[in-house]
C-alpha cells in the first residue's frame, strides 16, 4: 500500500521518508517475484519491514516512541513505571544479584529513570546491559544516559548480542515479544493455510495463501492442547520465534529473575472463538490499524503474545514460573500506590496533576493497565516478588 492509501486526516510521511519505504518496497517486490511461487511467508515479509538494515522500521532513523513517533511504552508515559520496578529490582540486587540486562531498550527511558531510582535507592547494580542492536536506537539510548551521573553512567554496557557471562541479577525485556516476527495461519473446512504476502494487480501487495504441512502441524497440535477445533474462516499467529527467544533468555541468566512485560493473552483467550482475525496490530503516527502492507518500514508491525507459550518454555528450560498478572496488578502490589503519593508530596500542583493523570494511563483497564501483562520467571532467586503479592493468576496460563 503506498501513501495514497492513508486516511486524509492521518499525518503524510516526509519525503525523505517516504523514498526509503519505496526502496524498502521495492526490494519486496523484487523477493516476491524471484519466489518460486509468487509468495512471501508472512514472517518473512514481518522481518524484512521491521528489521532490514537501513531501511526497516527498528533499523531506520526515524522516531519511534512519544509524541513525534506511532506509539507510547509504559517507560515513555510515565517515570512511575520505572519507579514502582525500581523496588523489585532492588529486592533482586539487595538478595545477591549485580546486573540488569535489559532486552531491547527503546529510547532508554527506562533504563534512565530505572537506575536514578535504584540510586536513591541505595540499590544501584554493578552493571546495566542494553542489549540493542539497531545503531538509530542506539544513539537515541547514548543521548538519553547522558542526564545520569558519570557515576551512574558508567556502569552501563551496550552489547549486540546476549551475555557469553550469565547474568546474577535481573532481566527486563518490556515490550519486545510483540515485535517478534509471527507467521499467520487460516483454517478452512478442509485444513490450514498458510497467509503470506503476494503482489497485487496494481503492483502493491496483498494476502495470499498456500499449503504449509508443517504449520498445519503446530495448528493441529494446538487445537488438541485447547481441546476444540478452530472455526472454518478463524485467522490468527503462530510464533515460531518465541520458544528460541525464552531460551535466549533462560541461557542469560545464572541466578534472579526475568520479567517479560507485554500486551497478550493467556493461550485459551488467545485462541478464543470469537477472536476470528487474529492479534496483528501496526502502528502508524499514533494510528492503530490492521494492515501490515502500509508504508513499509514506515510503521510498527505487531502481534499480540501468547503468555502460556513462554510459561510453558520457561519452565521447560528450568526457570521456575515466579507470576503472572495485569501489568496494573503488578504495579500495584509492587508499590506504586506508596510511589505515586510520595511523588506527589513532593511536587507542585501542576506536576501533581500530569502524576494523577500519568497513573490512570498505566493503571486503567482500558489504557494499559489490563492490556499488559506482566510474567515473572526465575531460576535459584527464592526472593520473593512484590508485583505479583496482590494478584497472581498463574492458574489462567
Amino acid at each position: 500500500m503506498s501513501v495514497a492509501d492513508l486516511p486524509r486526516s492521518w499525518p503524510q510521511p516526509e519525503p525523505e521518508a517516504l523514498e526509503l519505504s519505496e526502496r524498502l518496497a521495492a526490494s519486496l517486490r523484487e523477493r516476491i517475484a524471484a519466489s518460486d511461487d509468487g509468495w512471501m511467508p508472512f514472517d518473512t515479509w514481518m522481518e524484512a519491514a521491521l528489521y532490514t538494515p537501513g531501511l526497516g522500521y527498528y533499523a531506520g532513523g526515524a522516531a519511534k516512541f512519544g509524541g513525534a513517533g506511532d506509539f507510547v511504552t509504559a517507560p515513555v508515559v510515565s517515570p512511575l513505571f520505572a519507579w514502582t520496578l525500581a523496588r523489585d529490582v532492588a529486592r533482586i540486587l539487595r538478595a545477591g544479584g549485580d546486573t540488569v540486562l535489559e532486552f531491547g531498550p527503546g529510547d532508554g527511558q527506562l533504563c534512565v529513570e530505572l537506575l536514578q531510582e535504584l540510586a536513591e535507592l541505595d540499590a544501584l547494580p554493578e552493571h546495566y546491559l542494553l542489549l540493542e542492536r539497531s545503531a538509530s536506537l542506539r544513539a537515541r539510548q547514548e543521548e538519553a544516559l547522558q542526564a545520569l551521573p558519570e557515576e551512574v553512567r558508567r556502569r552501563v554496557y551496550w552489547l549486540d548480542a546476549p551475555p557469553q557471562d550469565k547474568v546474577r541479577g535481573v532481566i527486563l525485556a518490556n515490550e519486545v515479544a510483540d515485535a517478534l516476527p509471527v507467521r499467520r495461519f487460516q483454517r478452512t473446512e478442509d485444513g490450514v493455510l498458510e497467509l503470506g504476502v503476494e503482489l497485487a494487480d496494481d503492483g502493491g501487495f496483498r494476502w495470499g495463501t498456500r499449503a504449509r504441512d508443517d504449520l498445519a502441524g503446530h495448528v493441529a497440535a494446538l487445537e488438541t492442547v485447547l481441546g476444540r477445533r478452530l472455526q472454518p474462516g478463524y485467522e490468527s499467529e503462530y510464533h515460531q520465534q518465541l520458544p528460541g527467544w525464552i531460551n535466549v533468555l533462560s541461557d542469560s541468566l545464572h541466578w534472579g529473575i526475568c520479567l517479560v512485560i507485554d500486551y497478550g493473552y493467556p493461550r485459551d483467550e488467545y485462541y478464543h472463538p470469537q477472536r476470528r482475525q487474529g492479534t496483528l496490530m501496526c502502528h502508524y503516527r499514533h494510528r492503530a490499524h490492521p494492515d501490515p502492507f502500509l508504508l513499509p518500514g514506515l510503521q510498527d508491525i505487531t502481534a499480540f503474545v501468547d503468555f502460556t507459550a513462554m510459561a510453558e518454555v520457561g519452565q521447560e528450560a528450568g526457570m521456575d514460573v515466579l507470576g503472572y498478572t495485569a501489568q496494573a496488578h503488578y504495579l500495584m502490589g509492587a508499590g506504586i500506590t506508596q510511589v505515586l503519593e510520595a511523588r506527589m508530596r513532593a511536587a507542585d500542583e501542576a506536576a501533581s496533576l500530569r502524576l494523577s493523570q500519568q497513573a490512570k494511563t498505566l493503571m486503567l483497564p482500558g489504557e494499559m493497565g489490563e492490556r499488559f501483562q506482566v510474567l515473572g520467571l526465575g531460576r535459584g532467586c527464592e526472593e520473593a516478588l512484590a508485583g505479583f503479592s496482590m494478584y497472581n493468576r498463574l492458574e489462567r496460563l
